[in-house]
């Protein structure tokens, strides 16, 4: 086990060098099909440290897994994207097919929300895994299976040995995703990317799925960019939070400051919205509206038709990203601070 842990190269030479290990400059996605035009995600700016948790938070729709499948280039045809992807340095809209084939799985991996959609049906986990290894490092089948094995036994599969040969419908729900884990986790991955990995999962099993995630991370030193709309899990799991709207990140900072005193309106409302101990008998704050279509985007701030703070202002043009003390930013008009 701890061979799969004590390897080198897992911090980067971007993160010696100090350049961020993920960069988002001015990122948009749209998809462009005969009928209409979808702005997925409209000018997204970001940057992920090598060794930090950074979670996109955001209702369905609010292009997060949109920017997330962007990092990998795992996006259809029909999708047009422009501006910056930066990971290690490495431009990776830039990347041909063979340096992109050994980027992924290599440099950057991904935990799915399904496993049973991203594992294969008819081959064992074992041999999942240790065909990644064989590919990127080019290891024995040997080898890769003693890999395999090594890393269910890191994420707490028990009878390991025996799961080895065991198939995906022959796992629980929650022991599926302790393999996608190790599937994705086989070639110590210097960036990890999840996209709402613990939906599925009742709340024991989300628990103990988001635990050992953190504790990866921290014992393998990976930068992990997480997907979800559940706050609970934002704040088990994250060192930062960017909060996305129709396309755009409405509102970023650390976990713990955006948790007790959120800037932008729209976390407000979902913290709002959120069942937390105490609740008993009170009823739950609601956002009203619906979120915009993103085939036609309004002039001004997206959130303005449903937001209780909203001015005639709002509806004139998007706010720039404010920050009233460094590390905190907020895409209001009401927001004090120097926009960026």
């Amino acid at each position: 086990m701890s061979d799969v842990l004590d390897r080198p190269g897992l911090a980067g030479t971007a993160a010696a060098a100090g350049t961020p290990l993920v960069r988002l400059s001015d990122l948009h996605v749209k998809f462009v099909t005969r009928d209409r035009t979808v702005h997925a995600v409209n000018g997204v700016d970001m940057r992920l440290d090598a060794g930090e948790v950074l979670c996109i938070l955001g209702e369905s729709g609010s292009g997060k897994s949109v920017t997330l499948r962007a990092l990998m280039r795992l996006l259809p045809k029909t999708a047009r994207v422009t501006g910056g992807i930066e990971v290690g340095g490495r431009d990776v809209q830039a990347m041909d097919e063979g340096t992109l084939a050994d980027f992924r799985g290599g440099d950057v991996a991904m935990i799915f929300q399904e496993p049973m959609t991203a594992l294969d049906p008819v081959f064992t986990i074992g041999r999942q895994i240790a065909e990644t290894v064989q590919r990127h490092e080019r290891a024995s089948r040997a080898a890769g299976m003693a890999r395999a094995l090594e890393l269910l036994e890191l994420v707490q599969i028990p009878s390991a040995k025996r799961r080895l040969d065991a198939y995906p419908h022959e796992l629980s729900g929650g022991l599926r995703q302790r393999a996608m884990i190790a599937v994705a986790l086989a070639c110590r991955p210097k960036l990890l990317l999840a996209d709402e990995p613990t939906t599925a999962l009742d709340a024991t099993v989300q628990i103990q799925v988001l635990l050992l995630l953190r504790r990866l991370q921290e014992q393998m030193g990976m930068g992990v960019v997480f997907v979800t709309h559940d706050l609970g899990v934002a704040g088990e799991i994250a060192d930062r939070v960017a909060v996305m709207y129709a396309g755009k990140v409405v509102e970023e900072g650390p976990v713990d400051a955006m948790m007790r005193a959120p800037l932008h309106p729209y976390p407000k409302g979902l913290l709002g919205a959120t069942v937390h101990a105490g609740m008993r008998g009170r009823r739950l704050t609601t956002i009203p509206g619906a979120p915009p279509a993103l085939e036609t985007l309004p002039k001004g701030c997206a959130f303005a038709p449903r937001c209780p703070e909203a001015e005639p202002a709002c509806l004139e043009a998007v706010p720039a990203l404010r920050g009233p003390v460094p590390g905190r930013l907020a895409r209001c008009i009401k927001v004090p601070g120097a926009a960026s």
